[in-house]
């Protein structure tokens, strides 16, 4: 038989009906106690009346002291303490009144007087309405200071979102000044074509972006797809000097990633080997699952880093790039490591090195998180992948 799922819900998710569940539960318990101390000195059942009507008492006056409290509680040190001693002082003596007048209606052959039933019963009626008081301040304090943490934590989470929507936002100009400045180059040799399909395969490659959230994480092959229109682009104007190849485990496929991650390495890969080389490169994507980690690895054929390159160069220590052995100024390669501090903390490793047959090759390793559902078609990325090669 199915079971409805069960979320356990805070005990202060709701303040009101936590105040009344511990009210009657603190009074219940006192009440409780107080019975079973009197018949343990033998005093009469009839006396229990008396101890019913003491509790509702008190119970009726800590709901007083709530709203005194409630109207304290965020003023300065000295007025909290202040009035809350003068309003728990008087709360003692009219509970202690209450109570020894009662119990003198009870015991009228008692030869003790008013004064001295008030004060046998003040210190007991002062240790309720103390303890009480004590934990209303407690739990209320107890209560702001959660509350403070949380929305430090959704300020917390609301700027690593900012951050993250930042850092892929950063990419995008630099993207499209390569591909629109292509696209003015075969404008200026009337090439209106292959312009024409570059600008296509552009739209499509945008529109992807612009429906999915900056922060958003997608599947591998989700990422694989979108790759692949940025490379449709680059096509157009390496031809058969760019080459690709992809190896995709089955595992991988489902991994989660955040979006628009690969574009930048292969961008970078295009860059320094692909275009300074005339016979072109090979760039290979490879996803695997090595127990609980996602192992993303870009390499390429190119002439990779020169001996002795100092890998801090390469993420943008220097930004001017004629300081630089690759001439990069490291945007792209910075940009990929402070997205996944952002988002993974130190669960993740992001390394760069020369390949071990030449070349340059990326190393990236995130926790494995596979898509719990079937993930469904990326909307509109596959019509726009078959429209883009198909043009």
């Amino acid at each position: 038989m199915a079971m409805l799922p069960l979320r356990p819900t805070p005990f202060f998710g709701n303040k009101n009906r936590a105040f009344w569940r511990l009210q009657f539960l603190g009074w219940g318990g006192a009440m409780v106690l107080r019975a079973m101390s009197s018949l343990a000195n033998a005093v009469p059942w009839s006396f229990l009346v008396i101890v019913i009507i003491a509790t509702i008492t008190g119970f009726s006056i800590s709901l007083i002291l709530s709203v005194i409290y409630r109207a304290l509680i965020n003023r300065n040190a000295l007025v909290t303490w202040g009035v809350t001693a003068i309003a728990l002082a008087v709360a003692v003596g009219l509970y202690a009144f209450i109570d020894s007048w009662v119990v003198s209606l009870y015991r009228t052959n008692v030869e003790s007087s008013f004064a001295q039933l008030f004060l046998g019963v003040f210190y007991l009626d002062l240790t309720l309405l103390g303890a009480w008081s004590a934990l209303y301040y407690a739990i209320n304090f107890y209560i702001q200071v959660e509350e403070q943490n949380d929305q430090l934590l959704h300020l917390e989470n609301q700027a690593t979102s900012a951050q993250l929507a930042m850092l892929r936002y950063q990419l995008n100009p630099h993207f499209l000044f390569n591909t629109l400045n292509s696209i003015s180059t075969l404008v200026l040799l009337k090439q209106t074509e292959p312009a024409n399909a570059m600008l296509s395969r552009l739209s499509s490659f945008l529109r992807y972006t612009l429906i999915n959230e900056p922060t958003a994480r997608v599947t591998v092959a989700q990422e694989v797809e979108t790759l692949k229109l940025y490379l449709g682009i680059e096509r157009m104007r390496f031809e058969e000097r760019l080459q690709t190849e992809f190896h995709i485990e089955d595992a991988a496929r489902n991994a989660q990633m955040p979006s628009l991650l690969l574009q930048p390495l292969v961008e970078n890969a295009i860059k320094y080997a692909v275009s300074p080389l005339e016979e072109g490169a090979e760039i290979t994507i490879d996803a695997q699952v090595v127990g609980q980690t996602l192992r993303i690895i870009v390499s390429d054929t190119g002439p990779g880093m020169p001996p002795g390159t100092d890998t801090a160069t390469l993420f943008g220590a220097s930004h001017d790039a004629h300081n630089s052995p690759t001439g990069s100024t490291g945007v792209g390669l910075a940009n990929i490591r402070d997205r996944l501090a952002q988002a993974y903390g130190e669960n993740q490793r992001f390394d760069i090195s020369n390949g071990p047959d030449g070349g340059f090759m990326v190393t990236v390793e995130l926790p494995f998180e596979p898509r719990e559902e079937p993930a469904k078609p990326t909307r509109s990325v596959q019509p726009a992948l078959n429209t883009a090669m198909a043009s």
